[in-house]
């Protein structure tokens, strides 16, 4: 199983994409195309990073009607992304349908995720807005519990919960991590948050980290910082 720091291009055009890792000269980075990037980019950045030798986090958490779901499923995994990821709120069915969906014609497929609480979330919230009853833990758990069943390779999830999955769904159902900071930066709009050293103490698989790389005024030093204090 391997374990990767993936940067979050949380960019909105191929131009803007490719000048920020252009700056890593012939390193090529673990790179995460979320929504606003694919939204105004489409399959085209896709296509362009593989060409260039990354490897691909497609992040857009499908949440859909089973047969939609396994349908968009296939289109995806043509992209030969590395990695997608869908919301296990959409319960088991629609992961299963996922799973038949993503295995492309020679039999391969990406790994698949799903994404059981955003760590923007907080227990309050849990609570108020989404009407859950259950804590945080255990609504996570329950979600976990419900990917693993369902065939998918792992979750999105805090690092803070990475270690309680592992022991629930066993040390191969993998744990990919946003909620990254350093001890001195700012924690922004996330709420369940850690360090990259903390997140490997922890069990973290893959951290996801965006701002405190592509803000930085360093990028590549914030991105060997992030391997140095996650891999090494």
């Amino acid at each position: 199983m391997g374990k990767d720091v993936i940067i979050a291009c949380d960019f909105s055009s191929t131009s803007e994409t490719l000048k920020f890792l252009e700056q890593f000269g012939s390193i090529r980075p673990y790179v995460k195309i979320g929504m606003e990037l694919y939204y105004a980019e489409g399959p085209t950045i896709v296509r362009e990073l593989k060409v260039r030798g990354h490897k691909i986090f497609l992040d857009l958490k499908l949440h859909d009607i089973p047969n939609t779901v396994k349908r968009t499923m296939r289109i995806l995994s043509s992209l030969n992304v590395d990695m997608i990821n869908l919301h296990a709120a959409g319960t088991s069915s629609m992961m299963e349908a996922a799973m038949e969906g993503v295995i492309k014609y020679d039999g391969s497929r990406p790994l698949v995720i799903a994404v059981t609480q955003l760590t923007s979330i907080s227990e309050e919230q849990l609570h108020n807005e989404l009407l859950i009853n259950e804590s945080l833990k255990n609504t996570v758990l329950a979600y976990a519990a419900n990917a693993k069943s369902a065939g998918l390779d792992g979750v999105v999830c805090s690092p803070l919960e990475s270690q309680i999955i592992h022991e629930k769904c066993g040390n191969n159902f993998i744990t990919v991590t946003p909620g990254i900071r350093f001890p001195d930066g700012d924690k922004s709009d996330q709420v369940r948050v850690t360090t990259p050293a903390q997140a490997k103490e922890l069990g973290s698989d893959y951290i996801v980290v965006g701002r405190p790389i592509t803000q930085s005024e360093d990028p590549v030093s914030a991105y060997h910082r992030c391997i140095k204090d996650f891999l090494v």
